[in-house]
C-alpha cells in the first residue's frame, strides 16, 4: 500500500472546515501545526513590528488513491481558487511506521472504488 501527506496552509478560522471536509472525504485523522506566515504581498507593519497572520498547516496521512480527492475537497472548501485563501500539496511517502490502527480504515476505503480516486478532470 503506497501513502502521501497533504500539507495543507490556511488561515486559522478555516481549519475546522477543512479538517472536517477531508474527515468526510475518509481521512482518518490530521495534524494542525501552529505557524506564522506571508503571502506574496509584503508583511504590514504597526510600529515597526510585523503583523505576520496566523497560518495553521494541516497535516494528513493518507492512501494514495484517496490523496487526489481529498486534495480537490480541500481546495473547493477553502475556496482556494480566491486570492489569500490557502495552498495545499502532497508528496510521497517512502516509509512509515506506527500506522496499523489506520490500515484496516484504509483497506475497506480501497473496497470502494467510488471514494476512491473520485477526481474531476483538470480545465485549461
Amino acid at each position: 500500500m503506497e501513502f502521501q501527506l497533504i500539507f495543507c496552509m490556511v488561515k486559522t478560522e478555516w481549519t475546522d472546515r477543512i479538517i472536517r471536509a477531508a474527515k468526510a472525504a475518509g481521512a482518518t485523522g490530521s495534524t494542525v501545526i501552529n505557524a506564522q506566515g506571508t503571502g506574496i504581498n509584503e508583511a504590514k507593519t504597526f510600529f515597526g513590528l510585523d503583523l505576520n497572520l496566523q497560518t495553521d498547516v494541516i497535516v494528513f496521512f493518507l492512501e494514495a488513491g484517496l490523496a487526489d480527492h481529498i486534495l480537490d475537497v480541500i481546495y473547493e472548501t477553502g475556496h482556494f481558487d480566491q486570492h489569500g485563501t490557502g495552498i495545499a500539496l502532497s508528496v510521497p511517502v517512502l516509509r512509515a511506521v506506527g500506522i496499523e490502527p489506520q490500515l484496516a480504515h484504509f483497506q475497506r476505503l480501497a473496497k470502494h472504488p467510488s471514494v476512491m480516486g473520485k477526481r474531476q478532470p483538470a480545465s485549461g
